[in-house]
């Protein structure tokens, strides 16, 4: 990542187009490599791409998106098998890349333990192995249920398939806890995938691209007999739900699997500190070539299990636990194309469309390049990167996929350099609607000015609506949404409950096609009549024809339609109903706000309890000032940028108008509340937390409260239920007391909660 710009030398600018960038593509390769089992990436570039967001989050909070990466685990489990919701979410682990990660790591548990840096503190170091995470549910010592990880919620049911695996035990025997769900692997060795290969092609069935794919194939067979003929095998590396603790520490809790029966990683050791922990790794990576099967880094845990109970969990990662991930690759190839794509925000992307290369056993044809100064060889301030050299059509590029989906180009090859080869020009103008793109002062990224009449902004918004973190309607993807779109079928969220009813009714057009046609006539561009025509099912742009068969298109049944049918239609129709019953926070992240993600919506939704209250407090702030604006503020991790986009986003006519007709749609539920919260005796209770605590950090107090149902704000009103003051306590233990709201000291906040 030599010519990537640091993250501490990011402008806000940059850092937006970043984290736009890095949105897209890690979203393609969350449906490539847990819905289709296809990744089109290796684990360690996804996972340093994730990392790189994570970082410009933590740097830049008020910039994070409604569709962040950092808020989603795996991707929405397949509609093939039966759904399976976990007991105890499946978390993903964070990344580190180098020693420096492992050592910010260490700092960061022991930050949030009270911990010094010479205080004893030991970890266990296991190969992680490049597979597919499953989840097996023992009742009374029998194999009960057995479930991928999915979503890291719900997952898929492959029971029958699991079964055939013989290294999962279908009986535990009576020395097993009465409820044990054990968590692992399921992979293929490096022999067996090959011979596996060699019987494919000898029968002419399609052989696979590597282990990981053929393991996760195998498993999610329809058929389990397909499954047991493959040579799958199953390493167990952790626990969901216990009926009771299996040890005091990781290593004893592995010990104990395997007294029971379950295979757990030899090369597994218990490290005293960061210096260990860094000579296993190279240990691991000096052995990886002859190990038999694929790894891609080592992971790190807390060894005793208290303190892994104590550091708890982020959104969809947990504190107490790392992988150090092996170093990725690079290649040179041919830039053929500049593409230039258009996001929901009206950000100008460009794409380098390339001849394909291989780079780390992924085919790869397209890279990002973030912005007009990348492509010109300069940063935002002006200073030269690459050295100066720029980016032409034609010329030889060298691709880094350390951390990338679509990689980034790594450098240029100047003395392959085509003679006829000239600077990028990049444009000034909306490739999508004709607009002027306008680079504001200080901003690295050019944005499209025509808002609402920009199908690509629509089409965009409305993808996200539908996208798995939001309202996840089966049947309406991308494809689906720009075709109708440009049929005129859609032109906001709340046409999509509306569909089925214009359907049957024999008029699907929310927008005639008199004014689709009079639009892209205005645009003057022949690329915006020929998509129009394409939508339509003809070849080329004739107006009348056009106009005929937009018209007999929304008369027509969907189930009439070429490329649907009356099943298809059905199922889409069937998920659309679905969902007119929406949790609180899902519907808060579908509306695409900017800055609002799905931990926000989570958040906010809580704090607020319903919809109605929600919206109330939304006009009642709408001025930015008084108590309700300061109790927005104040909710912890709302800032004022967040505050600010949630309250305009309400206070502006049009769009609020389109956020009421989707309500009319809608039955909205309260977000569920954390498991336990029902018997919490600070369930909806809001609290606030200042000055120093001596027994447990703020971070773990405040983490501890909202696992409990609390409301943590980060200031004091009329609405705060009691502030826990520790030493040093100032301004907020004054306001409390001014107020006459309840102040608890640290002992007295433990005796509530239980932890005395």
């Amino acid at each position: 990542m030599s010519d990537t710009k640091a993250v501490e030398e990011l402008s806000a600018a940059e850092a937006e187009s970043e984290l736009a960038r890095l949105a897209d593509l890690l979203s393609r390769a969350d449906a490539a490599y847990h819905t289709r089992d296809a990744p089109i990436m290796s684990d360690a570039a996804y996972d340093a791409l994730k990392a790189r967001n994570a970082e410009i989050e933590a740097r830049f909070p008020e910039l994070k998106r409604a569709d962040s990466p950092s808020d989603r685990v795996g991707a929405a489990p397949s509609e093939t098998f039966a759904k399976v919701r976990h007991a105890v979410r499946m978390m993903s682990l964070g990344n580190a890349f180098d020693a420096d990660d492992v050592r910010d790591f260490d700092a960061r548990v022991r930050s949030y333990l009270g911990l010094g840096a010479d205080a004893p503190l030991t970890y266990t170091a296991e190969p992680k192995i490049d597979g597919l995470s499953l989840s097996l549910r023992y009742e009374g010592g029998r194999l009960v249920q057995a479930a991928t990880r999915g979503d890291g919620e719900e997952g898929e049911n492959v029971t029958a398939n699991a079964r055939t695996i013989d290294e999962i035990p279908r009986n535990l025997g009576d020395t097993a806890p009465a409820i044990l769900e054990v968590r692992g692997e399921v992979y293929m060795d490096h022999a067996d995938f090959a011979a596996l290969n060699e019987r494919q092609a000898e029968a002419g069935d399609k052989t696979f691209a590597n282990p990981r794919n053929a393991a996760a194939g195998s498993l999610r067979q329809l058929d389990a007999e397909i499954t047991r003929a493959r040579p799958l095998k199953f390493l167990a590396y952790g626990w969901g739900a216990l009926s009771e603790a299996l040890a005091d520490t990781q290593m004893g809790a592995l010990a104990r699997l395997g007294r029971l029966g379950f295979v757990t990683n030899p090369l597994t050791v218990r490290c005293d500190g960061v210096p260990e922990m860094l000579d296993h790794y190279a240990r691991i990576e000096q052995q990886r070539a002859e190990l038999g099967y694929d790894i891609d880094g080592v992971v790190y845990k807390v060894d005793d299990l208290d303190l892994q109970q104590r550091l708890g969990f982020r959104s969809t990662t947990p504190r107490w636990a790392i992988a150090h991930k092996f170093p990725a690759e690079t290649a040179w190839t041919r830039l053929e194309a500049i593409d230039i794509q258009v996001g929901r925000t009206g950000a100008l992307s460009p794409v380098a469309r390339l001849a394909p290369v291989t780079v780390g056993g992924v085919v790869v044809s397209n890279a990002t390049l973030h912005n007009e100064d990348y492509i010109a060889g300069r940063d935002a301030s002006g200073s030269p990167i690459r050295e100066g050299r720029d980016i032409r059509e034609g010329d030889w590029v060298q691709v880094y996929r350390a951390g990338d989906v679509i990689p980034k180009i790594n450098d240029v090859d100047l003395s392959r350099r085509p003679a006829d080869a000239t600077p990028y020009d990049f444009p000034d103008t909306c490739p999508e609607c004709g607009s002027a793109a306008i680079r504001e002062a200080g901003d690295a990224v050019r944005r499209c000015t025509g808002g609402l009449i920009c199908p690509a902004q629509a089409v965009e918004r409305l993808r996200h609506f539908v996208s798995r973190g939001a309202f996840d309607i089966e049947g309406l993807g991308e494809k689906q949404v720009a075709q109708f779109y440009r049929l005129g079928w859609l032109r906001e969220p709340a046409d999509i409950f509306t569909l089925k009813a214009r359907d049957e009714a024999g008029d699907k057009a929310v927008v005639p096609a008199a004014e689709r046609i009079a639009r892209v006539e205005a645009d003057d561009r022949p690329e915006a009549r020929l998509r129009l025509a394409e939508a339509a099912g003809l070849d080329a742009w004739d107006r009348d024809a056009v106009k005929a068969r937009l018209e007999d298109l929304g008369a027509t049944p969907l189930a009439q339609v070429k490329g649907w049918g009356a099943r298809s239609a059905e199922n889409l129709f069937a998920a659309i109903e679905a969902r007119r019953t929406i949790p609180f926070d899902r519907l808060l992240f579908a509306l695409g706000i900017r800055h609002v993600g799905e931990v926000a919506s989570r958040t906010i939704a809580r704090f607020h309890g319903t919809w109605a209250d929600f919206t109330a407090a939304m006009d009642a702030a709408a001025d930015q000032q008084g108590p309700e604006w300061e109790r927005l503020t104040g909710i912890d991790g709302v800032g004022g940028t967040m505050a600010r986009a949630l309250v305009t986003a309400f206070a502006q006519p049009e769009e609020r108008a389109g956020i009421d007709r989707l309500l009319a749609q809608l039955k909205v539920e309260p977000v569920e509340a954390p498991a336990g919260a029902d018997d919490s005796p600070i369930a909806g209770r809001t609290i606030v937390f200042t000055g120093t605590l001596e027994r447990m950090t703020r971070a773990e107090a405040k983490a501890r409260a909202e696992a409990m149902g609390a409301k943590v704000s980060g200031s004091v009103s009329g609405n705060t239920d009691m502030v826990v003051a520790g030493p040093g306590a100032g301004s907020k233990a004054n306001k409390a007391r001014e107020l006459g709201v309840a102040i608890l000291d640290e002992d007295g906040w433990l005796d509530l909660v239980g932890q005395s």
